[in-house]
């Protein structure tokens, strides 16, 4: 059952008269975690008082991550936990600044996107591959021919395509580029047959038909993309989306996590939230701290598995 605001509980500061809250972001302004989170810090002005957004980029969202975790647990201070930080690197770095699972209150989950496998709409063509089950049934038959493309070791697309691989039980080369970006525009050149993309990045490319849009990794299908269908289609179990959330420190008194939940878990519900994310195809989620805990937990026990079958590692 989802928090609910309500509005004497609302009407109570989650932080000290004349304070200013800080909501760190442990990745570079301008990306879509940047950007919500700035929605929500908007949204929760009139609530909450002047939320401030603190960019604290590096070592893949650790940097920022473990700022939350050693900040003083006073309610001035909370940030973004994201698939990446909670439930991937724990498995990906031999050494961790924070424990993922005891250093953090969670607040309340904010979003979920979508991923997509997306081919080279040309090498899709001249392969006849026009469905999730073609490209499986193309890579039994042609062993060691395909290979796929991701943001680098250890990244959400390298993950999503070693556990297809898995499930499917073919094989194709992974190639790691340097971030994203490198590794869309080797797709989209011709350099690599399919890569696994969020679909907000992936989207402008499907709809121009140079990519071929095969399967999204969400256990359904998506409200931004409902003719494509899920993996979970054709493998059953299949799901790896991108997600992230709201914690705070974990000694944050209790009474105080719940006035946060309340007032971010209102801003979610909000038509005009729902509104502005789904321009960036995310899709808004609110939860109690304890659904957003027990979701974590969960993610991180599935990606302890996914990292180990990958073999990936940082040092």
């Amino acid at each position: 059952m989802l928090a609910v605001a309500s509005p004497g509980a609302l009407a109570q500061p989650a932080m000290p008269p004349g304070k200013v809250m800080r909501l760190i972001v442990p990745y570079a302004p301008g990306g879509p975690i940047d950007v919500t989170a700035r929605l929500m810090a908007d949204s929760v002005k009139h609530s909450l008082g002047t939320v401030i957004i603190e960019n604290r980029p590096g070592a893949g969202g650790n940097i920022g991550v473990d700022a939350i975790a050693k900040a003083a647990p006073d309610g001035l201070t909370i940030g973004i936990a994201a698939v990446a930080t909670h439930a991937i690197n724990p498995w990906l770095y031999s050494r961790m600044p924070y424990d993922a699972a005891s250093d953090f209150a969670a607040i309340t989950q904010m979003v979920r996107v979508p991923n997509v496998l997306v081919m080279n709409a040309d090498t899709a063509r001249r392969l006849n591959i026009n469905s999730l089950a073609d490209l499986i049934k193309y890579a039994k038959a042609n062993p060691a021919k395909l290979n796929y493309a991701s943001g680098g070791n250890g990244s959400a697309g390298h993950l999503a395509g070693e556990l297809f691989k898995s499930q499917a039980g073919i094989f194709a080369l992974h190639i790691p580029y340097n971030g994203g970006n490198p590794a869309q525009l080797a797709l989209l050149s011709g350099q690599v047959d399919f890569n696994f993309d969020n679909l907000a990045t992936a989207s402008s490319n499907i709809k121009a038909g140079k990519l071929k849009a095969l399967a999204v990794t969400t256990a359904r299908r998506s409200a931004f993309l409902p003719d494509v269908p899920a993996v979970a289609e054709t493998l059953k179990g299949f799901e790896i989306d991108t997600w992230w959330g709201l914690v705070a420190p974990a000694a944050t008194p209790r009474d105080v996590v719940a006035r946060l939940n309340q007032a971010f878990v209102a801003a979610l519900n909000a038509p005009d939230t729902k509104a502005r994310f789904s321009t960036l195809m995310a899709e808004p989620v609110a939860s109690s701290p304890e659904q957003f805990a027990a979701f974590m937990k969960s993610e991180r026990a599935k990606y302890e598995k996914v990292v180990e079958a990958s073999g990936a590692r940082v040092d």
